[in-house]
């Protein structure tokens, strides 16, 4: 089945129409209850599961006005998430370019690693819109005259990404284009250390030829975060010069708490 988080915006209405025809869909409503009127959106969002002939299923909280963006995303997945394992389903969200764009903006601001690159990379979340540009939903919405609901949470400064959706509407369009290609780039990045790190053997111990890799410097680092170490780049490029050059028996300090010995073929996180 396919869990359609439907918002009552203009993206998850969209997201909607394109997929009714489709017999496995059910229509998904988390009323967080941040707006007075957010009973509202529950109320449209049902009208349409009935004129396109769909399950509805939905969960209303009292989650406050003043409630964060990410306490009100956590109770969201978690209802889709319930609602996903009880249908033996997958969760649809309307994501588009122009989300990846934010995200990746917000993720730079607040000091990413390359992972906030590349994201929106969750395989439990099919993105069927991902393609589309916010220009290409409004046409889509236009053309089969479909109506939606508007948040008027969208234009409040108070919210980090309404601040950085306001700031992009100046980036050009070349811009975004190598914005969504250097998006494109990470997610193949992080495609192939996932795949890498999920042959390896769970032993806490990694050959030495991986620091001769293209992706050496990624792979270092998702060895070490899963060890809890956090390195900076020039810290990350003398580890695997440690590793590619060290003798065995020597050792290597990562922080106060570890370090890597040093084999002859592979190399181990361990701690002091």
């Amino acid at each position: 089945m396919k869990i359609l988080a439907v918002s009552g915006g203009i993206d998850s209405v969209v997201m909607l129409h394109y997929l009714r025809n489709d017999p496995e869909v059910i229509v998904a409503h988390f009323d967080h209850g941040i707006r007075p009127n957010s009973a509202d959106d529950c109320a449209f969002v049902k009208r349409l599961a009935e004129k396109y002939n769909k399950p509805f299923v939905f969960e209303r909280r009292e989650l406050g006005a003043d409630c964060s963006e990410a306490t009100a995303r956590e109770a969201r997945y978690k209802f889709l998430n319930r609602v996903a394992k009880e249908r033996g389903g997958q969760i649809y969200a309307a994501h588009h370019a122009d989300d990846i764009i934010e995200s990746i903006a917000i993720n730079t601001l607040r000091g990413t690693g390359w992972r906030g690159l590349a994201p929106m990379t969750n395989p439990d979340v099919v993105r069927p819109l991902l393609s589309w540009t916010k220009a290409d939903i409004y046409h889509y919405a236009t053309e089969n005259r479909l109506s939606f609901r508007q948040d008027q949470t969208n234009t409040e400064g108070d919210y980090l990404r309404n601040r950085v959706r306001e700031q992009l509407r100046f980036v050009t369009k070349t811009d975004k284009e190598q914005l969504l290609k250097l998006y494109e780039k990470q997610c193949a990045i992080k495609s192939e250390v996932e795949e890498i790190l999920a042959e390896l053997s769970n032993d806490n111990r990694y050959p030495r030829e991986l620091s001769k890799l293209d992706i050496a410097t990624e792979l270092i680092r998702s060895i070490l975060a899963n060890q809890n170490v956090k390195l900076t780049r020039p810290q990350l490029d003398n580890c695997k010069k440690a590793i590619l050059e060290f003798a065995p028996g020597k050792r290597f300090s990562l922080d106060r708490d570890h370090f890597l010995l040093i084999e002859r073929y592979s190399f181990l996180v361990e701690k002091v």
